[in-house]
Protein backbone atom coordinates (compact mmCIF):
# COMPACT_ATOMS: atom_id res chain seq x y z
CA UNK A 1 0.00 0.00 0.00
CA UNK A 2 2.81 2.43 0.90
CA UNK A 3 6.34 2.32 -0.51
CA UNK A 4 9.26 4.66 0.13
CA UNK A 5 12.11 4.01 -2.28
CA UNK A 6 15.49 5.66 -1.58
CA UNK A 7 13.86 8.82 -0.22
CA UNK A 8 16.13 11.74 0.61
CA UNK A 9 15.16 15.05 2.22
CA UNK A 10 17.33 17.88 3.51
CA UNK A 11 16.55 21.24 5.02
CA UNK A 12 19.60 23.32 4.25
CA UNK A 13 22.57 21.49 5.76
CA UNK A 14 20.32 19.26 7.85
CA UNK A 15 20.11 15.91 6.02
CA UNK A 16 17.02 14.38 7.60
CA UNK A 17 16.20 11.45 5.31
CA UNK A 18 19.21 9.79 3.72
CA UNK A 19 17.83 7.03 1.57
CA UNK A 20 14.77 5.66 3.35
CA UNK A 21 13.39 2.38 2.02
CA UNK A 22 10.17 1.13 3.57
CA UNK A 23 7.25 -1.03 2.48
CA UNK A 24 3.92 -1.15 4.29
CA UNK A 25 1.58 -3.92 3.15
CA UNK A 26 -2.13 -3.27 2.75
CA UNK A 27 -4.12 -3.83 5.93
CA UNK A 28 -1.07 -4.00 8.20
CA UNK A 29 0.17 -1.84 11.05
CA UNK A 30 3.68 -0.43 10.71
CA UNK A 31 5.24 1.34 13.70
CA UNK A 32 8.28 3.56 13.18
CA UNK A 33 10.55 3.93 16.19
CA UNK A 34 13.65 6.05 16.69
CA UNK A 35 14.97 8.96 18.69
CA UNK A 36 13.80 12.55 18.45
CA UNK A 37 14.97 14.33 15.32
CA UNK A 38 15.63 11.15 13.33
CA UNK A 39 13.12 12.00 10.60
CA UNK A 40 10.02 10.03 11.60
CA UNK A 41 7.63 12.97 11.21
CA UNK A 42 9.29 14.08 7.96
CA UNK A 43 8.76 10.58 6.57
CA UNK A 44 5.03 10.68 7.32
CA UNK A 45 4.68 14.24 5.99
CA UNK A 46 6.39 13.08 2.81
CA UNK A 47 3.85 10.28 2.36
CA UNK A 48 1.05 12.82 2.79
CA UNK A 49 2.67 15.13 0.25
CA UNK A 50 3.15 17.89 2.82
CA UNK A 51 6.92 17.62 2.28
CA UNK A 52 8.43 17.01 -1.16
CA UNK A 53 11.47 14.69 -1.15
CA UNK A 54 14.65 15.90 -2.79
CA UNK A 55 14.97 12.51 -4.50
CA UNK A 56 13.50 9.04 -4.41
CA UNK A 57 9.87 8.03 -4.87
CA UNK A 58 6.88 7.47 -2.62
CA UNK A 59 3.87 5.57 -3.86
CA UNK A 60 0.51 4.90 -2.24
CA UNK A 61 -1.43 2.03 -3.76
CA UNK A 62 0.88 2.20 -6.77
CA UNK A 63 0.45 5.95 -7.41
CA UNK A 64 3.27 8.48 -7.03
CA UNK A 65 2.18 10.89 -4.29
CA UNK A 66 3.50 13.86 -6.25
CA UNK A 67 1.32 13.01 -9.27
CA UNK A 68 -2.16 12.70 -7.85
CA UNK A 69 -5.27 14.80 -7.26
CA UNK A 70 -4.71 16.22 -3.78
CA UNK A 71 -8.31 16.24 -2.54
CA UNK A 72 -9.04 12.69 -3.64
CA UNK A 73 -5.66 11.54 -2.33
CA UNK A 74 -6.01 13.08 1.14
CA UNK A 75 -9.60 11.81 1.42
CA UNK A 76 -8.11 8.33 1.78
CA UNK A 77 -6.23 9.27 4.97
CA UNK A 78 -7.07 9.79 8.61
CA UNK A 79 -4.68 11.08 11.25
CA UNK A 80 -4.44 11.16 15.02
CA UNK A 81 -2.18 14.09 15.84
CA UNK A 82 0.20 14.29 18.76
CA UNK A 83 -1.53 16.13 21.59
CA UNK A 84 -4.94 15.73 19.95
CA UNK A 85 -4.77 19.02 17.99
CA UNK A 86 -8.47 19.72 18.49
CA UNK A 87 -10.02 23.03 17.50
CA UNK A 88 -10.67 24.87 20.79
CA UNK A 89 -13.56 26.96 19.46
CA UNK A 90 -15.54 24.05 17.99
CA UNK A 91 -17.72 21.63 19.97
CA UNK A 92 -16.57 18.04 20.06
CA UNK A 93 -18.96 16.78 17.37
CA UNK A 94 -17.76 19.41 14.90
CA UNK A 95 -14.16 18.43 15.64
CA UNK A 96 -14.97 14.79 14.91
CA UNK A 97 -16.99 15.65 11.78
CA UNK A 98 -14.58 18.35 10.57
CA UNK A 99 -13.90 16.63 7.23
CA UNK A 100 -17.53 15.64 6.81
CA UNK A 101 -18.59 19.29 6.88
CA UNK A 102 -16.16 20.46 4.20
CA UNK A 103 -14.85 19.73 0.71
CA UNK A 104 -15.51 16.63 -1.32
CA UNK A 105 -16.62 14.63 1.73
CA UNK A 106 -19.22 17.20 2.86
CA UNK A 107 -22.51 15.87 4.21
CA UNK A 108 -25.61 17.62 5.61
CA UNK A 109 -24.96 18.80 9.17
CA UNK A 110 -27.50 16.45 10.81
CA UNK A 111 -25.92 13.49 9.03
CA UNK A 112 -22.40 14.61 9.93
CA UNK A 113 -23.44 15.01 13.57
CA UNK A 114 -24.95 11.51 13.60
CA UNK A 115 -21.71 10.05 12.23
CA UNK A 116 -19.71 11.98 14.83
CA UNK A 117 -21.82 10.60 17.68
CA UNK A 118 -21.47 7.09 16.27
CA UNK A 119 -17.68 7.42 16.16
CA UNK A 120 -17.62 8.91 19.66
CA UNK A 121 -19.51 5.86 20.89
CA UNK A 122 -16.95 3.64 19.16
CA UNK A 123 -14.13 5.19 21.20
CA UNK A 124 -16.10 4.90 24.45
CA UNK A 125 -17.56 8.40 24.74
CA UNK A 126 -21.25 9.08 25.39
CA UNK A 127 -23.40 11.38 23.20
CA UNK A 128 -23.52 14.11 25.86
CA UNK A 129 -19.83 14.79 25.09
CA UNK A 130 -20.75 15.91 21.57
CA UNK A 131 -21.72 19.47 22.52
CA UNK A 132 -18.89 20.09 24.98
CA UNK A 133 -15.80 22.10 24.10
CA UNK A 134 -12.41 20.35 24.11
CA UNK A 135 -11.30 22.35 27.16
CA UNK A 136 -14.05 20.67 29.19
CA UNK A 137 -12.55 17.22 28.60
CA UNK A 138 -9.69 15.36 30.24
CA UNK A 139 -6.53 14.56 28.30
CA UNK A 140 -7.64 10.98 27.77
CA UNK A 141 -11.05 12.05 26.51
CA UNK A 142 -9.45 14.55 24.13
CA UNK A 143 -7.26 11.78 22.74
CA UNK A 144 -10.37 9.66 22.17
CA UNK A 145 -12.02 12.55 20.35
CA UNK A 146 -8.91 12.82 18.17
CA UNK A 147 -9.18 9.10 17.41
CA UNK A 148 -12.88 9.46 16.56
CA UNK A 149 -11.98 12.27 14.15
CA UNK A 150 -9.26 10.13 12.55
CA UNK A 151 -11.78 7.39 11.70
CA UNK A 152 -14.82 9.60 10.97
CA UNK A 153 -14.55 9.29 7.19
CA UNK A 154 -13.67 5.56 7.29
CA UNK A 155 -10.21 6.10 5.78
CA UNK A 156 -8.15 3.40 4.09
CA UNK A 157 -4.92 4.64 5.69
CA UNK A 158 -4.46 6.08 9.18
CA UNK A 159 -1.42 7.77 10.70
CA UNK A 160 -0.89 7.92 14.45
CA UNK A 161 1.63 10.49 15.71
CA UNK A 162 2.69 9.62 19.29
CA UNK A 163 -0.83 8.42 20.20
CA UNK A 164 -0.15 8.05 23.95
CA UNK A 165 1.91 11.20 24.62
CA UNK A 166 0.88 12.88 27.87
CA UNK A 167 -1.32 10.03 29.07
CA UNK A 168 -0.93 8.00 32.25
CA UNK A 169 -0.05 4.31 31.78
CA UNK A 170 -3.62 3.09 32.27
CA UNK A 171 -5.14 5.52 29.76
CA UNK A 172 -2.26 4.85 27.36
CA UNK A 173 -3.19 1.16 27.52
CA UNK A 174 -6.84 1.99 26.82
CA UNK A 175 -5.90 4.07 23.76
CA UNK A 176 -3.53 1.36 22.48
CA UNK A 177 -6.28 -1.26 22.79
CA UNK A 178 -8.79 1.01 21.05
CA UNK A 179 -6.42 1.67 18.17
CA UNK A 180 -5.73 -2.03 17.70
CA UNK A 181 -9.43 -2.93 17.80
CA UNK A 182 -10.50 -0.18 15.41
CA UNK A 183 -7.70 -0.81 12.92
CA UNK A 184 -8.53 -4.51 12.86
CA UNK A 185 -12.25 -3.81 12.37
CA UNK A 186 -11.64 -1.33 9.55
CA UNK A 187 -8.92 -3.32 7.82
CA UNK A 188 -7.00 -0.07 7.48
CA UNK A 189 -3.32 0.31 6.66
CA UNK A 190 -1.60 2.25 9.43
CA UNK A 191 1.68 3.97 10.20
CA UNK A 192 2.48 4.98 13.75
CA UNK A 193 5.27 7.10 15.21
CA UNK A 194 5.95 6.43 18.87
CA UNK A 195 8.59 6.32 21.59
CA UNK A 196 6.28 4.24 23.81
CA UNK A 197 7.36 0.62 23.64
CA UNK A 198 4.06 -0.55 25.14
CA UNK A 199 2.35 1.07 22.15
CA UNK A 200 4.74 -0.68 19.79
CA UNK A 201 3.95 -4.08 21.26
CA UNK A 202 0.20 -3.39 21.33
CA UNK A 203 -0.27 -1.78 17.91
CA UNK A 204 2.43 -3.09 15.57
CA UNK A 205 2.41 -5.91 13.07
CA UNK A 206 5.78 -4.72 11.80
CA UNK A 207 8.38 -2.33 13.21
CA UNK A 208 10.95 -0.12 11.48
CA UNK A 209 13.85 1.53 13.29
CA UNK A 210 14.80 4.90 11.78
CA UNK A 211 18.18 6.29 12.75
CA UNK A 212 20.43 8.88 11.10
CA UNK A 213 18.01 9.20 8.22
CA UNK A 214 17.94 5.51 7.29
CA UNK A 215 15.96 2.42 8.23
CA UNK A 216 18.34 0.42 10.44
CA UNK A 217 16.06 -2.59 10.80
CA UNK A 218 12.55 -3.63 9.90
CA UNK A 219 10.66 -6.80 10.64
CA UNK A 220 7.72 -8.38 12.49
CA UNK A 221 7.17 -7.06 16.01
CA UNK A 222 7.69 -10.60 17.33
CA UNK A 223 11.29 -10.46 16.04
CA UNK A 224 12.11 -7.06 17.52
CA UNK A 225 13.63 -8.30 20.78
CA UNK A 226 16.00 -10.57 18.86
CA UNK A 227 16.72 -8.20 15.98
CA UNK A 228 20.47 -8.51 16.47
CA UNK A 229 20.92 -4.79 15.79
CA UNK A 230 22.67 -2.75 18.52
CA UNK A 231 20.66 0.37 17.70
CA UNK A 232 17.35 -1.45 18.03
CA UNK A 233 18.50 -3.21 21.20
CA UNK A 234 19.57 0.04 22.86
CA UNK A 235 16.40 1.88 21.90
CA UNK A 236 13.80 -0.71 22.88
CA UNK A 237 15.47 -1.28 26.26
CA UNK A 238 16.11 2.43 26.92
CA UNK A 239 19.81 1.99 27.63
CA UNK A 240 21.92 5.12 28.10
CA UNK A 241 24.99 3.45 26.63
CA UNK A 242 25.28 2.14 23.11
CA UNK A 243 25.72 3.35 19.54
CA UNK A 244 22.93 5.95 19.90
CA UNK A 245 24.43 9.00 21.58
CA UNK A 246 22.18 10.75 24.07
CA UNK A 247 21.82 14.50 23.42
CA UNK A 248 22.96 16.34 26.54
Amino acid sequence: MITLDDVHKSFGDNHVLRGVNLHVAKGTSMVIIGGSGTGKSVAIKSVLGLVTPDSGTITVDGTDVTKTDRDAFLARFGMLFQGGALFDSLPVWQNVAFRLLRGSLARPRPEARAVAIQKLRRVGLTPDVADKLPAELSGGMQKRVGLARAIAADPEIIFFDEPTTGLDPIMAGVINDLIREIVTEMGATTMTITHDMSSVRSIADHVAMLHAGKIRWTGPVADMDNAGDPYVDQFIHGRATGPIEAVR
